[in-house]
């Protein structure tokens, strides 16, 4: 990753409730943790942001922060940044009435921090492969007020989901479609043939922007009653920007990974895994091998299970474990004879016991992951236990998720489905992908 001093602060927008990635975002049914707290890859998700940006020469950080759980749960990992080698300042609480939309909020909070120069604005529910230099380059080469940071896609990607830049011959934005449908993706971009092949310009919600023009652009009255009531950056201030005539750019950057839902979550967290995201990697630890490349915390290799005996340094060494590429095991993990992992992740004090199976898994801290359980694409939070037994293994797929501190009793087989934080769930099967179980009185109508 490329180092390099820089003028450029952090905006870091924290302040989202993380609805659509529930379970994820749940410690208990009633109590949602932060997008920016996620776990992921033995880290929290504004950790990988703050030192992937620190690592590129950005030493100050200012947090867009929302209410009181929010603001403390943020503060209370972060501080003020002495951890990590950077200052973190905080919004005011007194302005969380104002935070009404991504755009507003930033407005608002550029006049809070009376901020004049380069900031580069962040979301916390993706992670990002990018170069701070070459998007700077881009934002000076055109003057512009703000800087789209832009990822390729196909076609078929694109629709429904992803806001996309439409570009004039000189590479200045003209305008935006907010999650075109396939038939809109062609009438926009009609020299895109076919659905998966072609390339689309797709807003990253990543922006690089001259924080003192901004300001004075937002104080034209009409802007200005916007941001009162809702102003998003993608659909809305975006918009108003180059229809008023802002200069507006859009700048091509490596990679993107979206962790919005389980789905995008668990596949982001195979690719980081795989080595699709160098900046990542390099933040993390040296892997234990190479091929496959994988990581084994030292404490981990050192641990014995309790029904061998054996290390698992000793079930390496023998072949009685089987660890394929893009794993990643934390400390002090207890991982049974005859387990099978391959572009997993499992957390600190996890157990994976004998026979169990765990393929594009994400395993939180402290799960226990019972006998020949077979965990394919889907996430375990934390303090999970799957009692599966060999005569009735747990069988999980389909990007299932099961919230902290869940319980899955022996012969249970979901497929696509959540399960909340605490639940207690009997041996079920064939409930239909997209399930959501909330409650006991879910759990009820299916038993």
């Amino acid at each position: 990753m490329a180092g390099g001093d820089s003028d450029t602060v952090g905006i870091i927008l924290a302040g989202g409730r993380g609805e659509r990635a529930k379970p994820i975002t749940l410690e208990a049914t009633d109590y949602i943790r932060s997008k920016a707290l996620i776990p992921f890859a033995g880290r929290r998700l504004i950790e990988w942001v703050i030192d992937a940006c620190r690592e590129q020469g950005i030493r100050r950080f200012y947090v867009v922060a929302q209410g009181l759980e929010n603001r403390s749960q943020v503060k209370l990992l972060l501080g003020h940044g002495e951890r990590y080698g950077v200052e973190v300042r905080y919004s005011r609480s007194s302005f969380d009435r104002y935070n009404v939309g991504s755009g507003a909020a930033t407005l608002h909070n550029l006049e809070q921090w009376d901020l004049t120069g380069e900031a580069l604005v962040l979301p916390v529910d993706s992670i990002f492969d990018f170069s701070l230099a070459e998007l700077r380059a881009t934002h000076h080469a055109n003057n512009a007020l703000v800087t789209v940071a832009a990822v390729a896609r196909s076609p078929l990607e694109v629709a429904g989901k992803y806001g996309a830049v439409q570009t004039d011959s000189d590479g200045r934005v003209s305008g935006f479609v907010e999650k075109p449908n396939l038939a809109q993706v062609h009438e926009f971009f009609p020299g895109i043939s076919g659905d998966s092949c072609g390339l689309i310009p797709t807003n990253a919600g990543m922006y690089l922007i001259d924080c003192g023009r901004l300001r004075a652009a937002a104080r034209e009255p009409k802007l200005m009653r916007q941001a009162q009531q809702r102003l998003d950056w993608g659909g809305e201030l975006l918009p108003w920007l180059v229809r008023n005539g802002h200069p507006v750019a859009a700048h091509h950057i490596a990679r993107l990974g979206d962790l919005g839902n389980v789905e995008d979550y668990l596949v982001t967290l195979r690719n980081v895994l795989a080595g699709d995201y160098p900046q990542m990697n390099q933040l993390m630890t040296t892997p234990h091998s190479e091929r496959p490349r994988f990581w084994v915390h030292k404490s981990s290799l050192d641990t014995r299970d309790d029904v061998t005996g054996t290390t698992l340094a000793d079930k390496l060494a023998n072949g009685t474990v089987q660890i394929g590429a893009g794993v990643r095991i934390g400390r002090h993990v207890t991982i049974g004879a005859d387990v099978r992992l391959e572009y997993s992740d499992i957390g600190d004090g996890a157990e994976v016991r004998e026979g169990a199976s765990l393929v594009g898994a994400s395993c939180g801290d402290s799960a226990v992951i019972g006998p020949y359980a077979e965990i394919k694409d889907s996430y375990v939070g934390p303090m999970v236990e799957i009692r599966s037994e060999r005569a009735q293994p747990v069988r999980l797929d389909g990007f299932s998720a099961v919230g902290d501190g869940a319980f899955l009793w022996p012969g249970t087989r979901l497929s696509g489905v959540s399960v909340y934080p605490r639940l207690k769930v009997p041996a079920m099967a064939n409930l239909p992908s997209g399930t959501a179980l909330t409650s006991s009185d879910d759990i009820l109508r299916w038993v």
